[in-house]
């Protein structure tokens, strides 16, 4: 299977050259280059690419503006690429349902990974948008208006307990050993309360159980259990997430 691109950015060397990296690989094509949110949009819905990628600074249509329009009217992935990493590109790329974010420093085979792992219905982030990501909404507390039910009422309470773990940033596997079920269990649970929230991923899933009060931060405003601290490390001595880049294995749907 080829994966089909198409790429967005207003710098022009800045969009050859993630072109050029891209078309170098066996099954990936670039389908189209373009230099503005506005344009990328009618790419997409001319070509049906596989995925977009977006830079979030464009004319026109910024990348938020046009994730949003690709999101809602097609089933192309979209990932952002920027030289900003705050929290306001963050979670406005997550809510217009981006299936990543990465910075533009990002290395070339960490790029090309990027594209295959949102092509296969994964989610990816930059490590360090990753934590700060998961730091925040784990160290909030719930938005008072919002009642747990509001929302959840249309899943049973096994699956509410799914997105629970998922809230702390469970695997599949760790989650079985939670609920003591298989995989394959955990998987279908996932791939449920995606379907009946209308959510796209894991991340958004996150997002929903944290908006809706689901999960709540532990006592004293710290991470929900299993959730990293803001500037913790792992055994290893390196950030939570090490890497160039984080995966975040998104459903249930595929075996």
């Amino acid at each position: 299977m080829t994966i089909r691109v198409v790429v967005a950015d207003d710098q022009e060397l800045v969009r050859s050259g993630f072109a050029m990296i891209l078309d170098a690989q066996p099954d990936i094509e670039v389908v189209a280059e373009v230099g503005d949110g506005a344009r990328a949009v009618d790419a997409v819905r001319r070509l049906a690419p596989d995925v977009a990628l977006l830079d979030i600074r464009m004319p026109v249509v910024d990348g938020i503006g046009a994730c949003r329009t690709i999101s809602a009217e097609t089933g192309c992935r979209t990932v952002m690429l920027t030289t900003f990493d705050s929290d306001e590109y963050v979670y406005e790329a997550l809510h217009a349902g981006a299936s990543g974010f990465l910075l533009k420093d990002v290395r070339r085979d960490d790029l090309v990974h990027a594209v295959r792992v949102v092509t296969a219905g994964d989610s990816l982030l930059a490590p360090s948008v990753a934590r700060r990501l998961v730091a925040d909404y784990t160290s909030r507390p719930p938005a008072a208006a919002v009642e747990p039910s509001a929302r959840l009422d249309v899943l049973t309470a096994r699956e509410r307990e799914t997105l629970l773990h998922l809230a702390r940033g469970l695997s599949n596997a760790e989650i079985a050993a939670a609920l003591v079920v298989s995989e394959h269990t955990v998987k279908t649970h996932v791939g449920n309360v995606l379907s009946k929230l209308g959510l796209r991923d894991r991340i958004q899933a996150v997002i929903c159980a944290y908006e809706c009060g689901l999960a709540a931060p532990s006592p004293g405003g710290g991470p929900a259990a299993g959730s990293p601290a803001r500037g913790s490390r792992s055994p290893s001595g390196k950030p939570p997430g090490g890497g160039s880049v984080r995966t975040v294995r998104s459903t249930g749907w595929s075996p």
